[in-house]
């Protein structure tokens, strides 16, 4: 291929030259996209429904940067430096390719090295830049920035979930964002990705996004009628409406109907259980014991308005009824206190410590899997309820809390022999 093909090629057609390096599904949409990536002028922001290879265009783009503008110094922001990690490193494997390595070997004669290829920095043998700054940085929202210059900013879901359920988070990723400008060398530009969470998140202060919605025509090819139909049962229909059809409809009261119930008790014999434990005021102390199988949760619980301390009694008797295996609590309050209790009494106690935010882990995993869920005969009226009456502004939820950490805990294990793992 010579030279001037090659530029053409990626230039013109970075879709296909994500195909050969191993994207299958990218087309002609994300053709597009790639294009206004590398080529654009002008601050951009694109918002299209999940599941549409957003953040895939974006690491393709990442790559072409380096090889097409290796003097041109970026930065990638996403919420967390695990993501970020994730990221540099699948930049660094399209850079590493052999179609990679045969298309700059056309345009430039040599072989493409990165003699830094790291979580947070890649730089190639390309660049000429005698700064001796990476050619890609990778930083998390909460790295500080301050201070650095960059001429493409690419910023990939630093708006998420946390930013619906808090209002602090939203404003700490409005000044995040704000900051960037200060960081933009002249000339440079700020290309932001994602899907909105929130009236008032920081896509409120972006440029106007180009949308793509579930039911945009070239979205459709995408995520078909079935797979979209599926994703909306499993989701609130507020988060559906701003993850896939990018609007905002205020939350809903009632998140679970009433479930099945009355089911043979011995369907939960050897499962595993869970406190959420109440040291007093009007919390209660919640045990639910679950055992999946053929795909069910079979769930007995229990709730008790007491500090835990004055049911653990009843919370043993209760575990040996059912067989159950281990017991689950977390650490977070009590610093192990039960967990010791507990186990000074004979019982096998894991614990953890809670980082998931609690609405989030209720209407991500509860939700999802609460047409499947069962309980059984003996379980507590009020344990149900406070579940069917849960809600983002619930005054309790120590039931709805102890079912999802199981739920959690199972999703998607092998039901016969699985490995409790938080």
């Amino acid at each position: 291929m010579t030279r001037k093909d090659a530029l053409a090629f990626l230039l013109d057609r970075p879709a296909d030259f994500a195909r050969l390096v191993g994207f299958d599904l990218l087309g002609e949409l994300h053709n597009r996209w790639i294009v206004e990536m590398v080529r654009g002028r002008e601050d951009w922001t694109l918002q299209a429904s999940r599941g549409t290879y957003k953040t895939t265009c974006v690491s393709v783009a990442l790559a072409l940067i380096a090889i097409l503008l290796p003097n041109v110094r970026t930065v990638f922001l996403r919420k967390t430096d695990r993501d970020v990690k994730e990221m540099l490193t699948q930049v660094s494997k399209i850079l590493h390719d052999p179609h990679t390595q045969y298309l700059v070997q056309s345009i430039y004669g040599v072989n493409l090295r990165q003699p830094t290829a790291s979580a947070s920095e890649i730089v190639t043998n390309l660049t000429t830049d005698a700064r001796g700054t990476a050619q890609l940085v990778g930083i998390g929202t909460g790295a500080s920035i301050t201070g650095k210059h960059f001429d493409r900013i690419f910023t990939d879901d630093i708006v998420n979930i946390q930013d619906r359920v808090s209002k602090a988070e939203r404003e700490r990723t409005k000044l995040i964002y704000q900051e960037l400008q200060n960081i933009k060398n002249r000339g440079g530009r700020i290309i932001n990705t994602g899907t909105p969470w929130h009236a008032d998140d920081a896509f409120a202060i972006m440029p106007k996004p180009e949308k793509f919605d579930c039911y945009h025509p070239e979205i459709a090819k995408i995520i078909d009628a079935a797979e979209l139909e599926s994703r909306r049962a499993k989701m609130l229909p507020s988060l559906f409406a701003a993850n896939y059809e990018l609007r905002f409809i205020a939350s809903e009261d009632v998140i679970f109907p009433m479930p099945e119930t009355g089911a043979d008790p011995a369907l939960v014999e050897q499962g595993v259980a869970h406190i959420d434990a109440a040291y007093g005021g009007e919390d209660c102390t919640a045990l639910t014991i679950c055992r999946k199988a053929g795909g069910k949760y079979y769930v007995f619980g229990k709730l008790w308005r007491k500090h835990v301390d004055d049911v653990e009694g009843e919370i043993i008797e209760l575990r040996k009824a059912f067989n159950a295996g281990r017991i689950y609590c977390e650490d977070n309050g009590d610093k192990g206190y039960l967990a010791k209790a507990l186990r000074k009494k004979g019982e096998r106690v894991v614990t953890y410590h809670e980082k998931q935010n609690k609405f989030i882990k209720i209407t991500s995993y509860l939700k999802a899997e609460w047409g499947n869920v069962i309980f059984v005969a003996g379980t507590d009226k009020g344990f149900i309820d406070q579940i069917c009456d849960y809600n983002e502004n619930a005054e309790h939820d120590d039931a709805p809390d102890s079912l999802a950490s199981l739920v959690r805990l199972l999703w998607k294990k092998n039901e016969n022999n699985y490995i409790p793992i938080w």
